[in-house]
């Protein structure tokens, strides 16, 4: 039965998932970590939320059981194509991208298929130097990344990079994840070094945070025309709220050093 247990340390929530004894995500699953992180993107205390595994799995990949199962479904006439529009886990990527602070996904473990394609739908990927299964394997069973893989994955490392893992079903080391650009940070210990950066945002203000994630999520939606209106018209709703200003004006009553 999968399990999601939340943890707030200072202004992070982590939120750990666990499905024993292989960890798979589900549609049970999902909908309990959808839950957690909306509550935590609801919550102003929390500055950031961690999502990590079990044991030494972020999440294996999603369960075969239940795709099987929707196939036989579609086989039958019984769900159409706008079945696979919604539903736990969409809700669940949609609520990573959508929360308007930053989500980081800790891989402390084998991390592939619906797992891998849960770590893409996060803003930060950090991975322990120990993990030797990231990947997208799908094609070795007959189907493909179904979990926003095929579309999240060329925006992250270009069109060329992504046909090649997907196609070929790759499977890598987090060494080398790090070095296709597939995680941005290796540590010894994937969930402390998130911390270590949630803490970072715990001295920013959450207004322009939220807007920079949102409008750089949606670059590649629209001509840039249309994006730097949207990055405008941001700009000005996030000089109307006092933190901003409030956080220019420590600035100039200070050294003038933004890098400190």
């Amino acid at each position: 039965m999968a399990e999601v247990k939340t943890e707030t340390k200072g202004g992070a929530r982590i939120i750990r998932y666990a499905n024993p004894p292989r960890h798979y995500m589900t549609a049970e699953g999902a909908e309990l970590l959808a839950a957690a992180v909306s509550e935590a993107a609801a919550d102003d205390s929390i500055r950031a939320i961690i999502l990590t595994g079990t044991d030494d799995v972020f999440v294996r990949h999603y369960d075969v059981a239940e795709i099987v199962a929707a196939g036989e479904a579609v086989a039958s006439g019984a769900i159409g194509p706008d079945a696979f529009e919604s539903g736990p886990f969409v809700a669940l990527l949609d609520a990573c991208t959508e929360a308007p602070k930053p989500v980081i996904a800790a891989i402390n473990g084998v991390c592939m298929g619906g797992g891998f394609e849960l770590s893409l739908a996060c803003d930060i990927r950090v991975a322990a130097n120990s993990v030797h299964e990231i990947g997208l394997p799908e094609v070795r069973v007959g189907i493909f990344p179904g979990g926003g893989g095929t579309q999240r994955l060329p925006r992250l490392i270009g069109e060329a990079e992504a046909l090649d893992f997907i196609l070929r079903g790759t499977v890598v080391d987090a060494s080398e994840a790090h070095r296709l650009g597939l995680v941005q940070d290796l540590a010894v210990n994937a969930l402390k070094r998130s911390l270590e950066i949630a803490e970072e945002f715990e001295s920013k203000k959450p207004e322009g945070i939220a807007a920079a994630k949102a409008l750089v999520r949606g670059a590649f939606d629209r001509p840039l025309s249309e994006g730097l209106m949207a990055e405008r018209h941001a700009f000005h709703d996030v000089l109307k709220t006092d933190n901003a200003m409030a956080a220019m004006r420590e600035f100039l009553d200070g050294d003038g050093d933004i890098t400190a």
